[in-house]
């Protein structure tokens, strides 16, 4: 029997700077499966040769959103696609926040604006200012952080995704962020590992569209209350049981009690680097996905 063939997706950036895509592919060959790193936008590419697509480093997605999610649906359609489109679609909006305040996963307090909707200074209040950012968005692109007196440039910078036809977020700047937000990864539920990074917003007013987007990442130890914060919020998602991997980021809100500030289901950096064990639990999951593929 041949080896299974599994495609581990990436983007023209991806194969230059994922650090975890080698180990990926190298830990993915030694346990016995062919696998090989292809751009999402590839032309032309065969998907329904490989027996599973695994979204890995698909970086440049955020630029041109439609494009890469009838990519998705397309390649769903022939192959397995590990996360599914459905939920590819359904994360690649922050909107979802807003579904998982409503299923009671405590999250961020989040204000969205649509475009064509009223934006005023009244909504960009908090004790330590506020964070603005489109729903649609990675690595903290066209984000930036205000102090409570300069509502009128949070209100600019709102204004100006607006224009753009996006809609916009303002979330209450959370102090205890300075203390490092945490990120939990799970593996088909399970969770295998997390990290603690330093904030990434340090600067006030700057939008900064080439930070790093996670500097001092480090091994921690979460807590329960964390985990269970982070359990729930995969509970909530829709199919949680057709999750090959999710990274939960979390910080602590002024009781000290974890939030969750966004929930990574597309193209997290999974750590894999940091946490070998982690490298570990991924190439088992597939595996186990594999065997029930072909069950």
């Amino acid at each position: 029997m041949s080896a299974a063939r599994i495609a581990i997706v990436t983007s023209g950036d991806g194969v230059d700077e994922d650090p975890d895509l080698p180990l990926i592919l190298a830990a993915l060959r030694a346990a016995g499966m062919s696998a090989e790193a292809v751009a999402w936008d590839a032309d032309p590419k065969e998907w329904d040769g490989f027996d599973l697509a695994v979204i890995r480093s698909t970086w440049d997605y955020t630029g041109r959103l439609e494009e890469f999610l009838a990519w998705a649906d397309a390649t769903a359609r022939v192959t397995r696609l590990w996360n599914p489109a459905p939920l590819v679609r359904w994360n690649s909006d922050k909107r979802y926040l807003r579904e998982l305040a409503e299923r009671g996963v405590p999250v961020v307090p989040t204000r969205f604006i649509e475009p064509g909707g009223h934006c005023g200074e009244e909504d960009f209040g908090g004790p330590h200012g506020v964070v603005v950012k489109p729903t649609v968005s990675s690595g903290a692109r066209d984000t930036a952080r205000y102090e409570p007196g300069r509502r009128a440039d949070a209100v600019r910078h709102a204004r100006m995704l607006l224009d753009q036809g996006r809609t916009a977020m303002v979330q209450p700047y959370l102090r205890l962020v300075e203390e490092g937000e945490r990120a939990l990864v799970f593996f088909s539920g399970t969770f295998s590992h997390a990290i603690r990074k330093q904030p990434v917003l340090t600067e006030a007013g700057v939008t900064d569209n080439f930070r790093v987007p996670h500097p001092g990442a480090a091994p921690y130890q979460p807590s329960e209350a964390e985990i269970r914060t982070a359990r729930g919020a995969l509970a909530a998602v829709p199919a949680p049981g057709d999750l090959l991997f999710a990274r939960v980021d979390l910080a602590l809100d002024e009781a000290r009690e974890p939030v969750v500030m966004e929930l990574e289901l597309i193209e997290p950096n999974l750590f894999l680097r940091i946490n070998p064990q982690g490298l570990e639990r991924f190439v088992e999951a597939v595996a186990a996905g594999l065997r029930h593929t072909t069950a």
